[in-house]
């Protein structure tokens, strides 16, 4: 998606590592440098500091006199060129938007009620065309709750599921005295279709056979496909080195589930999680019905790069403008164990669009419009 442009924006980004908050804050924001007239900050912290966001956002409230602030834990976290990857950090970008231009939401856990509260009378006078979305992974619905989300409020929605083997913050600090930190839901901040962004997303497998159609299934376990038993599709599709040991194909391929109506021919991946030879079922890490569209797809370094190459020429071509500032989130199975080094994906954003300030997470899944997806990169681009 994209839209049309305004002088009154302003990004400066930066991040630094260290064990201790405190310190850790400090070398960060002197690295940022000057964010006088910026009102809003984008805060991700690597879940060796997720215990202390709430210190964290009320001392940068503090000392930088952003009152607005929203983010999430990440097992990585990354800004301009430069990407920490589990290890203890965080990543800050202050931002000067045009007044009116953006309102945050608190967590919503069970419904939209919160929203409507909160940011109902801005969006009835503004409406909003984007909104920077973080779920925690522990939410029953989150699926659901993303969908209803994007389409009652008439978003589109770009962010991630909070990634951390300690506590999930989802931060959303408005300027209201509210706890700036809570958990369980869905944050985020909405921006007026005034601001101008350009947002696309990678995957990171490419498909290696056709798009099949499943014609027995029960939940998550695919029993036939094109009616015949789904494992020898499999096979078939995989090619003879890999069919012949089916332990290869771990962490290598995965299913496709084509998404109806898609004009980009968008596809969610799910892992494989279990094979039976002898039954010839195989089952993956999303329910399926019968009727049901599904391919294979392979996922390795080459492939990712080659898409991720594809998405940014792509944008390139639709942004004619600049960009002004960027936000990135990446899948936390794509990075340096992915492609080597936690800052690939970084090098490649600033080949096409130069030394521009980003901020962003490595993620547990990815959203982009009305869905959660896994292996995907989501770039946001502020114009």
């Amino acid at each position: 998606m994209t839209a049309t442009q305004d002088s009154d924006t302003r990004f400066t980004a930066a991040c630094a590592a260290g064990a201790e908050w405190g310190p850790t804050v400090k070398a960060c924001l002197d690295q940022l440098g000057p964010v006088a007239g910026c009102n809003l900050g984008f805060l991700y912290l690597t879940d060796g500091l997720a215990e202390h966001a709430t210190s964290i956002v009320t001392l940068l409230r503090g000392v930088t006199g952003i009152r607005h602030w929203v983010g999430t834990a990440g097992i990585g976290v990354m800004a301009n060129g430069a990407a920490l990857f589990d290890e203890p950090g965080l990543a800050i970008m202050a931002a000067r938007l045009p007044e009116d231009s953006f309102r945050l939401f608190p967590t919503l856990t069970d419904g939209l009620e919160p929203l409507r509260g909160s940011a109902g009378g801005w969006l009835d006078k503004h409406g909003a065309a984007l909104a920077l979305v973080h779920v925690d992974p522990h939410h029953a619905d989150m699926a659901g709750l993303v969908a209803r989300l994007s389409e009652e409020a008439g978003v589109f929605l770009v962010g991630g599921l909070t990634a951390s083997r300690g506590e999930f913050p989802q931060i959303a600090a408005g300027a209201e005295d509210a706890d700036p930190v809570t958990e369980g839901g869905v944050s985020g901040v909405l921006f007026a279709p005034q601001l101008p962004v350009a947002t696309a997303l990678t995957q990171g497998c490419r498909p290696i056979g056709p798009t099949r159609t499943v014609t027995a299934s029960d939940d998550n376990v695919i029993l036939e496909i094109d009616g015949r038993p789904a494992l020898d599709v499999f096979k078939e599709d995989i090619g003879p080195e890999l069919a012949a040991d089916l332990r290869q194909v771990a962490g290598v391929i995965c299913a496709g589930l084509p998404i109806a109506g898609s004009d980009t021919q968008d596809y969610l991946v799910r892992d494989l999680i279990a094979i039976d030879p002898r039954a010839g079922w195989l089952s993956i890490a999303e329910r399926v019905t019968t009727g049901q569209t599904v391919m294979f797809t392979r996922r390795d370094a080459e492939t990712a790069a080659v898409d991720m190459r594809r998405m940014l020429d792509s944008l390139k071509k639709r942004v004619k403008a600049t960009p002004k500032g960027a936000v990135y989130v990446s899948c936390i199975a794509r990075g340096p164990s992915l492609f080597g080094a936690a800052n690939a994906e970084l090098s490649m954003i600033r080949e096409v669009f130069g030394d521009i300030p980003l901020t962003g997470f490595f993620a547990s899944g990815e959203v982009s419009h009305n869905r959660l997806y896994g292996y995907t990169g989501v770039l946001t681009l502020f114009l």
